[in-house]
């Protein structure tokens, strides 16, 4: 029965991911639809938390809720919304389907409702029949009944994160992690290796230590600094950017200490500085490497005493800031050849993090790339945009030197050049390999996606895929149940819930 299955996760210690893809697994098993998605509410859009029956690359994707008419219908009403075959609101799920991936989603039923925490509006649950008339009237009055029991399940995930922060001492306004409606600051993925760095991030920003990130471009360095900022105790004050290589070396000094009037020809009035700006929050030197040798020293002396002098100005001012300073440099190596002072180096690598290149944490690679997809469908104002599968194996074989940063730009490139060479906004464009713009070596080498029924990627990654498949069959044959796949599979329970982990079943 489905409301004692829910009831068991509810009593059941499970972790809040686990627990949230059962209940749209569950769902989508009792009401025998094609898909069921939970979204979150985050300011103006809806955010993926489980999806079942829908491509992976869902999860990254961020629904702006004024250019969906149906979620916007759902959000819209205390009660069950049924879209019938034949509506003409557009479906945002076209061309997610994982059983028909990159057609539109046939004449079909769907039926979603809001869900309220706490009396706020969480999100939305969504359900997709392929089959016409599957959601009657029987179908709407258990989504109404279930929606309580749902909503439970979603205030329990809450107080477990809520409990957490609080033996973590994290300050309540971190519950959520974009920065802005727009949701441009938010880290996209699920892969071990990035978890593992923002956990460390997260720890480390309850400290005052000054944090030293590190990693090549493109990486998305800037993002790390921002969630820290978010993360500390300084949250509510601002973070100030500052780009140090665009810094010209003659006022480098004036932008971050600030200036008197007369202190050079042009100082009209008096000028606050960038650490004046950022007094009581945190400062963020973004490639720190390029600051000019004179700078470096009055720089660590605001580090040594937490005290700064303008530009002409005979008086020290203390200030408390936090630093926060990223580089793709080697900075030792900057240090033995006189380029880089070595105690700068020393006070702000207190703590360094490597931010993980894309190549790293290929797991991400499908969310990254949905994320920027339904980013370009909404700019360029088409109805869906996707990769094909040809496409999505040339981007996990790709070695990506200018990591997310040129993820993003050869997807926007790739759909700016699908409406050139004729694809409608009103059609499901798909991008092929040719449109993605990467080596040409590279589409001769790759194994026909048409030939083969799951792509190849490496040994690792296609062992890793086969493993996966292996577990989702063994537990989808025994309703769920680890106990019962693990025997199934004749592993050891714990071995098998650690190679879930690492696969990011769980």
């Amino acid at each position: 029965m489905l409301d004692a299955s829910l009831f068991a996760d509810l009593v059941t210690e499970l972790p809040a991911a686990v627990r949230l893809q059962r209940l749209v697994t569950t769902l989508r098993s009792h009401f025998a639809c094609g898909a069921v998605a939970l979204l979150q509410l985050q300011h103006a859009q809806l955010k993926p938390i489980a999806v079942h029956g829908l491509l992976r690359e869902t999860l990254g994707r961020r629904f702006d809720i004024s250019q969906h008419p149906r979620l916007a219908a759902i959000l819209a009403s205390r009660q069950p919304v049924r879209f019938p075959p034949g509506s003409d609101l557009p479906d945002p799920y076209d061309g997610l389907l994982a059983e028909q991936p990159g057609e539109a989603l046939p004449v079909h039923d769907c039926l979603g409702m809001a869900l309220y925490v706490d009396g706020q509006c969480w999100g939305a649950i969504t359900l997709d029949a392929l089959s016409p008339f599957c959601f009657d009237a029987l179908a709407i009055s258990q989504i109404q009944q279930l929606s309580l029991l749902i909503e439970a399940t979603i205030r329990l995930t809450e107080l477990e994160r809520i409990n957490r922060a609080l033996r973590q001492r994290e300050p309540e306004s971190v519950t959520n992690q974009l920065a802005d409606g727009s949701g441009q600051f938010e880290i996209i993925g699920q892969s071990a290796t990035l978890l593992r760095v923002l956990q460390e991030l997260d720890v480390v920003a309850a400290s005052d230590l000054p944090v030293l990130l590190l990693g090549e471009t493109g990486v998305g360095k800037e993002l790390f600094a921002r969630r820290l900022h978010r993360m500390s105790t300084r949250c509510a004050k601002p973070m100030v950017y500052v780009n140090c290589a665009a810094l010209p070396e003659s006022l480098a000094e004036s932008e971050l200490f600030g200036h008197c009037k007369g202190a050079f020809s042009g100082a009209l009035s008096e000028r606050a500085g960038r650490f004046d700006a950022a007094d009581g929050g945190t400062l963020f030197l973004d490639e720190v490497g390029e600051l000019p040798l004179s700078v470096q020293a009055k720089l660590l002396r605001v580090l040594q005493n937490g005290e700064i002098q303008r530009l002409g100005s005979d008086h020290l001012r203390r200030v408390n800031v936090r630093l926060v300073a990223a580089t793709n440099r080697d900075l030792q190596q900057q240090v033995k050849l006189g380029e880089f002072r070595a105690d700068l180096y020393h006070r702000l690598s207190v703590y360094p993090i490597m931010v993980p290149p894309l190549r790293e944490r290929t797991e991400d690679l499908s969310l990254l790339a949905g994320h920027f997809l339904e980013l370009n469908r909404s700019r360029l104002g088409l109805r869906s945009i996707r990769l094909s599968s040809a496409a999505e194996i040339m981007l996990l074989h790709y070695g990506w030197p200018g990591n997310v940063r040129e993820l993003e730009h050869v997807l926007s490139r790739a759909a700016i050049k699908a409406l050139s060479l004729g694809a409608q906004r009103t059609d499901i464009v798909t991008l092929l390999p040719e449109l993605l713009d990467l080596p040409s070596e590279m589409r001769q080498s790759l194994p026909d996606a048409s030939k083969q029924n799951k792509p190849v990627y490496n040994f690792k990654l296609a062992t890793q895929q086969w493993q996966k498949q292996f577990i989702e069959q063994a537990l989808a044959q025994h309703a769920n149940c680890w106990a019962k796949a693990a025997r199934a599979l004749e592993l050891d329970a714990s071995n098998l819930h650690k190679l879930a982990q690492r696969l990011g079943i769980k």
